[in-house]
């Protein structure tokens, strides 16, 4: 393939551009094939480029934007108004095929309705779904819907575990174990949403469907994709994220209390810092959108340089993979 071009809207998030410029300058230095192009106010993106040392101006572009899409900002607003909004720029050189993926830290609700508008669905895909790569005790799994839809039929669950799985299998995990998430491993549990979608993927000759899985088995690692409606998706994503933050703080904390834990936490310190960061959130950044006709990967608007760095990661994996295209023939084959 020609060499990999992801636009980066640069202008959204909570940190904007002092996060996301010195980001995707150390994602040039890292992947020497990769190519950029920053989506925002020009001159204050060169301002800051400037500032930065051994930047290869060959492959790191800059693309004007005047206007930003808000965080508060409702989807509607989005699609009606700022034509010149960095996102929606952002969107319409992948659209042009001047790129061949998005990045954006910006308003979640924006970013999916001018993807769904701009890029359109896969054929066969009534909605796009998030996902994002969790850590496991075996690894990592593919947990999706994350908050695109916070309701789903069975169909649209079939749907995501279809896309879940075929994602799973092009970033590395061979015939990829699919599982829905459930309130028991019992087929009598569950809603009925959650019940039908069982109906379906028991019937997909193509999918490695193990049945339900709770919650503490997602970490087991018993699945390889995890399939839930958003709602739930999106909850169980913040809570573990919050129970990291909170383990580790008070870890920290017991091992600064005394003489005698300070003495142990010398010595257990550098094995926490290694725990801390093969789980820290920032490492596993970055939900894609997937069901659409390009690639979009949303970063946490929280996100730091690190976890900014990790969304670019994942969405030049998946452009090496060219997943809309692999997604697409294998929909052929498994969708209802």
């Amino acid at each position: 393939m020609s060499a990999p071009v992801i636009a980066i809207d640069a202008m959204g998030g909570d940190f904007g551009p002092h996060c996301i410029v010195p980001a995707s300058i150390a994602c040039l230095a890292e992947f020497p094939s990769l190519h950029l192009v920053l989506v925002g106010q020009a001159p204050f993106l060169e301002e800051l480029i400037a500032r930065a040392s051994a930047v290869d101006r060959r492959r790191l572009h800059v693309e004007h934007a005047g206007e930003v899409i808000g965080m508060d900002e409702r989807p509607s607003q989005a699609l009606r108004g700022k034509p010149d909004a960095s996102m929606r720029v952002a969107l319409d050189l992948v659209r042009q095929g001047r790129a061949q993926a998005c990045v954006s830290a910006g308003n979640t609700g924006a970013l999916m309705a001018l993807s769904r508008h701009i890029l359109k669905t896969l054929p066969g895909i009534d909605r796009p779904a998030m996902v994002r790569a969790v850590p496991t005790s075996r690894g990592e799994c593919h947990l999706l819907d994350l908050g695109a839809n916070v309701d789903c039929s069975a169909e649209q669950l079939y749907q995501f575990a279809v896309m879940g799985s075929v994602t799973a299998e092009l970033l590395g995990t061979p015939h990829p174990r699919i599982a829905l998430l459930n309130v028991g491993t019992e087929e009598t549990k569950g809603n009925q949403q959650v019940k039908l979608a069982a109906s379906l993927l028991r019937q997909a000759p193509g999918l490695n469907y193990v049945g339900f899985i709770e919650g503490d088995g997602l970490y087991r690692g018993e699945a390889d994709v995890v399939v839930c409606d958003g709602f739930v998706g999106n909850i169980l994503l913040k809570a573990s994220e919050g129970l990291v933050t909170m383990i580790s703080a008070r870890i920290e904390a017991l091992f600064t209390q005394g003489v005698g834990s300070r003495l142990v936490g010398a010595l257990a310190l550098p094995i926490l810092r290694r725990l801390q960061g093969e789980l820290a959130p920032a490492r596993h950044n970055g939900a894609s959108f997937l069901g659409l006709q390009g690639i979009v990967v949303k970063s946490h608007g929280a996100a730091g340089q690190e976890g900014f760095q990790s969304a670019i990661r994942r969405t030049f994996a998946e452009v090496r993979e060219n997943l809309p295209q692999h997604l697409h023939g294998r929909l052929e084959d498994l969708l209802l």
